[in-house]
């Protein structure tokens, strides 16, 4: 029970249902407070995003090109491309059904929030789309320069990184959320959309299990075995997933389901690409956030994103789901220079979509982890066309 009083949705949760029960009966001295503090909080995790950017994306880059080879390369062009696919289905889903969830975008009848006690900036080391860049050109560069030196400075910073998150981002968050949410119960703008949020989430749910499906088809069709064979095997792995919220620590439980789907998955493919697709993977994770993202945007500034802008999301959102870290919320945290960067969001935006998120995360995970099985059935049926005898391929992380 403690476990579950000191995981991160839990925290979310009580921060949200405070910050709306607070909000309910704040008055203008109350919420000059919240605002104040609001805006420092954002302010600095803003401030994290192009580190976050550059300590995931960077590392992962080297990493890969270290390890260089054919299969590496149609396991990380699977991913991405499964990735990338899924966030299109997504927008197509979210055009197609966000219009008829009943979502008010006048803000007629909201109350005005007071303004901001005192304004601390912390502006950013460099723009998201310049760290991005950055991030790129320097991973490419170290890897064809074999400079390794440079490849073990940014493994340090990626776990320096990793280490801000998890001890000042993500403890922030609750407190973050919950002022973000006094604000908006104060407007009156979330109470009016929570039956909105029940739907959607369960939406995004129908979502993952189609896009499951799509997967094995492929995977079976391709690889010429029956799909039945490994989704049988691979129960504990997604129950493990809901647990962990976590593809990194479902790892070895869903090794174990993979090796008992032998033949239809070979084993040298099983050790290296279940440790690979755990990291670079996350097609669930990007399904959802792409859904959310435009059902905030809705909700929160009346409109959803041009199509221009949301394919535009997507391919990029794919690029940075291969340097997101397979922990929980991993996605949604490297990819929030996206959010703001491409999209637009403001901090109420980008908090809400933490929120939403992280509350389902565990399902979206369950995803990355299940398809993974059917992306090493096309990596099998790969070996098998293409003749490539048994061999070990190990890759670092």
């Amino acid at each position: 029970m403690s476990k579950i009083f000191k995981s991160l949705p839990f925290r979310l949760l009580l921060g949200v249902v405070a910050g709306i029960l607070i909000g309910q009966v704040a008055n203008e001295t109350v919420m000059n407070v919240v605002v104040t503090v609001k805006y420092v909080l954002g302010q600095l995790i803003t401030f994290c995003v192009p580190l976050i950017v550059i300590g995931f994306i960077a590392p992962s880059i080297t990493k890969l090109g270290n390890n260089a080879s054919r299969i590496l390369g149609v396991a990380v062009t699977c991913a991405y491309v499964s990735s990338i696919l899924a966030a299109l289905l997504s927008m197509a889903a979210g055009y197609g059904l966000i219009p008829h969830l009943s979502i008010a975008s006048d803000v007629e009848g909201l109350k005005e929030l007071p303004e901001v006690v005192f304004q601390l900036d912390i502006p950013q080391i460099m723009p998201v789309m310049s760290a991005l860049v950055f991030s790129v050109l320097i991973g490419l560069a170290a890897t064809w320069t074999k400079a390794m030196t440079i490849t073990r400075i940014l493994d340090e910073f990626q776990k320096i990184v990793l280490e801000i998150v998890k001890k000042i981002v993500i403890p922030l968050l609750p407190i973050f959320i919950a002022f973000t949410f006094c604000s908006l119960s104060y407007e009156g703008t979330i109470t009016k959309q929570l039956p909105v949020f029940i739907k959607v989430v369960l939406v995004v749910m129908v979502g993952h299990f189609i896009w499951m499906a799509i997967l094995y088809a492929v995977g079976g069709v391709y690889s010429g075995t029956n799909p039945f064979y490994v989704i049988r095997n691979y129960g504990p792995a997604y129950i493990t997933a809901v647990g962990t919220m976590s593809s990194a620590a479902t790892l070895a439980v869903a090794l174990n389901c993979a090796k008992k789907s032998e033949p239809a998955l070979r084993d040298d493919m099983v050790d290296f690409g279940i440790p690979l697709f755990a990291n670079i993977h996350l097609c669930g994770s990007v399904l959802t956030e792409v859904f959310f993202v435009m059902t905030v945007s809705k909700i929160l500034y009346g409109t959803m994103p041009s199509p221009g802008t949301m394919v535009l999301f997507c391919l990029l959102l794919g690029v940075f789901a291969i340097g997101a870290p397979g922990v929980p919320g991993g996605t949604v945290m490297a990819s929030l220079g996206l959010i703001t960067g491409v999209l637009g969001f403001d901090e109420s935006g980008t908090a809400l979509m933490l929120t939403i998120f992280a509350l389902q995360d565990s399902f979206g995970t369950a995803c990355n982890v299940t398809g993974d099985g059917a992306l090493t059935m096309i990596l099998t049926g790969y070996v098998k066309r293409h003749h490539i005898e048994k061999q070990e391929i190990r890759i670092d992380f």
